[in-house]
């Protein structure tokens, strides 16, 4: 998958993973100022560079946006710009087939787990309606990083600096919305060229209670893989129904996975005294030519010099671990499952799920989305200690038992378990175990102490001589 910049999320944490090329994506400029500064080294001012672009035409409309910190009408513009050209609107038969694709896979999945149905109500969304139609779902995800990155970039400026930026200072507020909205709009529409389903990059994303296949992806999916192509619709609609049924019967799950990421966004500072230093050094001529509030090119350095990078705190650390944790236990329930339902009745079953592993290796919709929101890399190793434990808990403890886990959040794994992920299933036994004992004992008659009358050596009751 491509590398699309939300643009929240700090540069990647491992070296050896940025490619190079990749500018200001991976490098010093996390928000993706570097863009509009950019177009400014031509001169003229910010709103004479935005008029020129096709999308901003209603510059004053966009630049008065009150509805959040993202301005979602540009990002939806933007989303469906780039998928105008290969637009396919869904077709009567392709929706006949999601629906009953999906209608097969809930019956199978019956078998295999006492998680009901989540479904609803099906369709088969064209990229477009994609996009319209789980834009809810990103707001509600995305626009608290936002506001949160905004304030942090707003507040992190020295005050002499802010002054000498002159306008440019003034209108970063007003542009925080423009900016995030083009951006999300280009991340998101690259996305719609890619998802299979509304649960694909690892949340729900559609409506409650909908299923949801995007046909015209399908298609390209099964491009290749020498399987038929309602073969392929079926492996990924069971994909599709199992996320419902965890999503819809683990009510806390959607919300702790969106908290993490909040949890994430409450941490988003910027080093003022880093910003400081590296404005003074700018100033005295110690990056190229020296700053210069008058020169767009000189700004641009010094947001490539990584002043402005978030630093990651203790907090946000571990909230990205409970991220991946998270979304590693989805994921591998999610594998569980739809393997004991397809195993026996799914030909090219083993072929599919390889493919899945990796496309998700290689950094599918959810890797991605995760990747660039926070800045998260999931690792292939968590994905499969986290299948480990769902297979090892069904084959020694049932598919009930199994599933008793995501019945409260304390029950689940937690990121040092999946290190050992047969130990954690090992205990859960010995758990069971323990409280069948403490049950047994429940049960028991308590001894009746004698009464206190009566003399020792005497029979409980019996009248003294």
């Amino acid at each position: 998958m491509s590398d699309v910049p939300f643009g929240f999320g700090p540069p990647d944490r491992d070296p050896e993973r940025r490619e190079p090329g990749r500018g200001d994506q991976g490098g010093g400029d996390p928000f993706g100022l570097g863009a509009l500064f950019g177009g400014l080294a031509g001169g003229g001012s910010p709103e004479d560079v935005l008029g020129k672009m096709p999308l901003f035409a209603e510059l004053q409309k966009l630049m008065n946006w009150s509805g959040g910190p993202v301005n979602w009408d540009l990002a939806r513009q933007s989303a469906i710009s780039q998928l105008a050209a290969g637009h396919q609107p869904s077709s009567e038969a392709e929706r006949t087939g999601a629906a009953e694709a999906l209608r097969l896979a809930d019956l199978w999945l019956d078998q295999v787990t006492e998680l009901p149905s989540g479904i609803e109500r099906t369709a088969a969304w064209s990229r477009v309606e994609w996009v319209e139609q789980t834009q809810p779902a990103w707001a509600a995800l995305i626009d608290p990083l936002a506001e949160r990155v905004v304030a942090a970039m707003t507040s992190a400026l020295p005050q002499e600096a802010a002054m000498s930026f002159g306008p440019i200072a003034g209108i970063m507020g007003r542009m925080g919305g423009v900016m995030f909205g083009a951006q999300v709009g280009q991340a998101l529409g690259k996305l719609a060229e890619e998802v299979l389903t509304s649960t694909d990059v690892g949340l729900p994303l559609a409506p409650a209670g909908t299923g949801v296949l995007v046909p015209q992806n399908l298609a390209a999916f099964a491009e290749g893989l020498d399987r038929p192509a309602d073969e392929v619709r079926l492996f990924v609609a069971l994909r599709e129904a199992a996320s419902q049924r965890l999503f819809a019967h683990v009510p806390w799950l959607h919300q702790q996975l969106q908290d993490a990421v909040h949890a994430y966004a409450r941490g988003i500072t910027i080093d003022r005294e880093a910003i400081e230093r590296g404005i003074n050094e700018a100033m005295s001529g110690g990056m190229g030519a020296g700053l210069d509030p008058s020169d767009p090119e000189s700004i641009q350095r010094l947001l490539g010099s990584g002043v402005l990078e978030p630093e990651e705190t203790p907090e946000q650390q571990m909230a990205l671990r409970r991220l991946e944790t998270l979304l590693a236990l989805v994921e591998g329930w999610v594998d569980t499952v739809v393997a004991a339902a397809a195993a026996d009745r799914l030909p090219g079953h083993a072929a599919l799920a390889e493919t899945m592993r990796r496309r998700r290796a290689s950094g599918g919709p959810a890797e991605q989305t995760f990747a660039t929101l926070v800045g998260l890399q999931l690792r292939p190793r968590r994905l499969r200690d986290a299948a480990t434990v769902w297979g090892a808990m069904g084959q020694q403890h049932g598919s009930t038992d199994r599933d008793r886990l995501w019945s409260h959040p304390d029950l689940l794994p937690t990121s040092e378990d999946l290190d050992e992920p047969l130990d954690f299933v090992a205990r859960q036994g010995l758990d069971d175990e323990l409280a069948a004992l403490t049950a047994d004992d429940a049960d028991r008659p308590a001894q009746q102490d004698p009464p206190a009358d009566d003399e020792p050596g005497e029979e409980p009751g019996s009248a003294p001589g």
